[in-house]
């Protein structure tokens, strides 16, 4: 399994100070950066688009950008998101009228792609694009709103696209989103996810630094 990920969600950052925000997670210790964009459409909530994206890189942030598309459609985005500096770019395939299509068009554009699976999505959507992908995303909330309760229904469900990635390619990554918290963070790679992401667990606390080093010794 790879090694672990920790990447704090900028759902739940202070947005008035984004960019500052986002450096001092990073200097804390956090890996990657969970980028939400919300359309008010697929979801009933509305965050950011590619400017936010390109101004954080201007800013000087330089880590990598796992961008969650929770917009329909999804393939106008796509480019727009690769040129502002996304480096992973993950969408839900309910959102998209060819998958494949839209995944190609995300690796074509030169980042990396992935697909999310919401609570009640079945596996059968990686049946015929798993050895495509690059990250599987599991919701463990269903999406839309941060501060959301873990479904412990999750815990089955990344165990069996745990196996699955196993068969085909160990190296993609298996990422969890909601309600990832200290007290649940070791079940949840236990159960075989090794990318978490973390908003209010994270961001919500005075000691960015203190969450993510408990959030890595929960997990060993």
């Amino acid at each position: 399994m790879n090694d672990p990920w920790i990447a704090p969600s900028i759902l739940a950052a202070d947005f008035a100070r984004l960019g500052d925000e986002v450096a001092s997670v990073l200097e804390a210790g956090a890996d990657i950066i969970h980028f939400d964009v919300m359309d008010n459409h697929y979801v009933p909530n509305l965050t950011v688009g590619p400017m936010v994206l390109s101004a954080l890189r201007k800013f000087g942030i330089k880590s990598m950008m796992d961008v969650h598309l929770m917009v329909n459609p999804v393939d106008r985005l796509i480019g727009d998101f690769v040129e502002a500096g996304a480096d992973m770019i993950t969408f839900h395939p309910e959102a998209s009228d060819h998958v494949d299509r839209s995944l190609s068009l995300i690796k074509s554009s030169g980042a990396k792609c992935g697909l999310v699976l919401n609570p009640a999505t079945p596996l059968s959507v990686l049946d015929y694009t798993l050895e495509g992908l690059d990250m599987v995303l599991v919701m463990s909330i269903n999406p839309g709103f941060g501060g959301q309760t873990f479904l412990p229904m999750t815990y089955q469900k990344i165990e069996a696209i745990r196996q699955r990635i196993d068969v085909v390619n160990p190296a993609i990554r298996l990422e969890v989103d909601g309600g990832v918290k200290i007290d649940n963070i070791g079940a949840i790679k236990a159960a075989g996810a090794d990318t978490f992401v973390a908003g209010t667990a994270i961001f919500g606390a005075e000691d960015y630094g203190a969450v993510i080093s408990a959030m890595r010794q929960a997990m060993n």
